[in-house]
């Protein structure tokens, strides 16, 4: 929980007393490995903080399955646009390893805009910092090669690649498992 605070402080920016209520407001949550906590399809009726564990949002095309995203400590879990617009989810969240998560329910969250006046502001830059982290991917995507993306989320994620199978990692970085395994020995090797 002590983490979990230290976010809190972090991404919204909360004095101690604010902390303490919001915290207040999640429930601990345990998940076993390939739990789903939402299914594709499904609306997305709660917001989680990842306290230990693994999970990905995979999503699929005609061809493929696609890992978006890898989520681990430290970090928030749900469907935004689910979540804030009540679309189905386009993905779903499945847990790698067994997980806890402190959860809050969307009611739960809705009512921190009526007990805190400054609650759009704290979700604001909240949401900011979440858009920072998607431009700084997409940047990624379209400025550094295969290679370069690997290295900065090897740097970035280390303990992932002893934890997550690496196919689930090549397809974070856009590139087939053959590529990253190819990556990963010429760079053994120099």
């Amino acid at each position: 929980m002590k983490a979990f605070k230290e976010q809190l402080f972090q991404l919204f920016e909360v004095d101690e007393l604010q902390a303490e209520h919001i915290l207040s407001l999640f429930k601990r949550e345990e998940l076993a490995k390939g739990d789903l906590f939402l299914a594709v399809g499904k609306s997305a009726d709660r917001l989680s903080f990842i306290a230990s564990g693994y999970c990905r949002v995979v999503k699929w095309t005609e061809e493929k399955e696609v890992t978006q995203w890898i989520g681990s400590s430290g970090y928030f879990m749900t469907d935004l646009s689910s979540f804030f617009f009540n679309q189905p989810a386009l993905g779903t969240i499945e847990a790698l390893s067994p997980m806890v998560i402190w959860t809050l329910s969307k009611t739960d969250y809705q009512s921190l805009e009526r007990q805190f006046p400054e609650w759009n502001l704290l979700e604001k830059r909240f949401l900011a910092k979440c858009f920072m982290q998607i431009e700084s991917r997409v940047f990624d995507f379209i400025g550094l090669s295969a290679e370069e993306r690997y290295l900065k989320y090897f740097h970035q994620h280390k303990a992932l690649f002893n934890q997550v199978p690496l196919q689930y990692i090549a397809s974070v970085l856009g590139m087939s498992p053959e590529t990253l395994s190819r990556i990963r020995n010429k760079l053994a090797i120099s």
